[in-house]
């Protein structure tokens, strides 16, 4: 019987065309080929069925769904559902933007980019090692121990400013090493400190009040050679020191001690101490003279501090009692000497809470715990 035109023997061999018979793997859809080898339907967003061949190669997950659920082997976080917002290319297909921690960080089109820290530094902040290290360093450096000056002045040697002349001059070692630096420190626990090669140590605090005589020097020791006060003093060991200055022709209550703290302070302008003098002029100067002085006089061009003036005692020459509040040198005697009033006689009767009218000049006596206590309350 003759064959039919067209027919032809069916092939043993697998189908190469792109419709799969039946047992072949079904498309996307789920839905299997057609038996008259017509290509299946390609489901909507989806890709075209893969032929055998293609299977053995490709990846189960197609890389180019707009939708895919990662599988529990993936080297990425496992079964993370990756949602790809779709791009558009050059050619206006979409493709999938790569999403996740492998992610490139998106960067703004156009506008100024973030200015650097200031000082160089990078957005990830200084490097605290170097900040930390350079600390270190700085405190390392660092000197130790009090000023040498202060150490002389707390044991008696004289006042702050006496030590630091003293200083200047080469007469103090520190360990066997002279030292002529004002800058200088010490610790006077573990250092040995020698004034002339001589070892000083803190002594018990001694407060002394002297009623100052004229035609003494108010100092610890005088390069003219003239007299000091530390000639009246007799049976005190301790190197004690006056505190402030009397004129050479001026007289009145002195105090001397060895506490290098206390005299610092009473020293200090911004404390004010108030010192209380008894001044004989050469003739009365006019009221309006005085309401100058209490308001505060120009001297060499500087502003003086007010004082308080007041008549003590009548006459040709009378005596004023003036009450100051800074100690400039010599500030009375030329301040009435500016205005063409002369001083003939100074003398101070109080210096803070010192006074003792009973204590004649060149004499001296202890001050009482009353009047320690008001010094140090100052």
């Amino acid at each position: 019987m003759a064959k039919p035109m067209g027919s032809k023997r069916p092939s043993n061999r697998p189908s190469r065309g792109p419709a799969a018979r039946s047992g072949a793997p079904a498309g996307r859809s789920g839905a299997p080929a057609g038996r008259s080898g017509a290509p299946a339907a390609r489901p909507a967003g989806g890709s075209r069925p893969r032929t055998a061949a293609e299977s053995r190669f490709r990846p189960a997950v197609d890389p180019w769904a707009q939708e895919a659920e990662l599988p529990s082997t993936s080297p990425r976080r496992p079964g993370a559902v990756v949602t790809p917002a779709p791009v558009r290319t050059a050619g206006g297909s979409p493709r999938p933007r790569k999403t996740g921690p492998w992610a490139p960080v998106a960067r703004p089109k156009s506008g100024p980019r973030p200015a650097p820290a200031k000082g160089g530094a990078s957005a990830k902040g200084p490097v605290q090692g170097a900040a930390s290290a350079s600390g270190l360093k700085a405190r390392a450096k660092a000197p130790t121990g009090e000023r040498l000056q202060k150490i002389m002045a707390a044991a008696g040697v004289a006042s702050r400013r006496a030590c630091e002349a003293i200083i200047l001059e080469g007469r103090v070692q520190v360990n066997g090493v002279t030292v002529t630096e004002l800058g200088s420190r010490a610790d006077p626990r573990r250092d040995v400190i020698t004034l002339d090669f001589q070892p000083i140590a803190k002594e018990a605090p001694v407060y002394l009040l002297m009623n100052k005589p004229k035609g003494y020097m108010t100092t610890v020791k005088d390069d003219e050679g003239r007299p000091t006060v530390m000639a009246l003093l007799h049976g005190i060991d301790a190197r004690v020191y006056p505190v402030g200055r009397l004129d050479f022709n001026s007289e009145g209550m002195l105090l001397l001690t060895n506490d290098g703290e206390l005299a610092q302070r009473l020293m200090a302008p911004e404390f004010h101490v108030a010192k209380v003098y008894l001044v004989k002029v050469h003739r009365m100067p006019r009221p309006e003279t005085l309401d100058e002085f209490r308001g505060g006089f120009r001297l060499d061009g500087r502003m003086l501090k007010p004082c308080t003036i007041e008549l003590a005692e009548k006459g040709e020459n009378p005596w004023l009692q003036v009450t100051l509040i800074e100690g400039k040198n010599q500030q009375l005697r030329r301040m009435f000497a500016a205005v063409g009033h002369p001083v003939s006689k100074l003398k101070r009767i109080q210096f803070g809470p010192l006074t003792d009218p009973a204590l004649k000049p060149g004499e001296w006596r202890f001050c009482s715990a009353q009047e320690l206590a008001a010094l140090k309350a100052l």
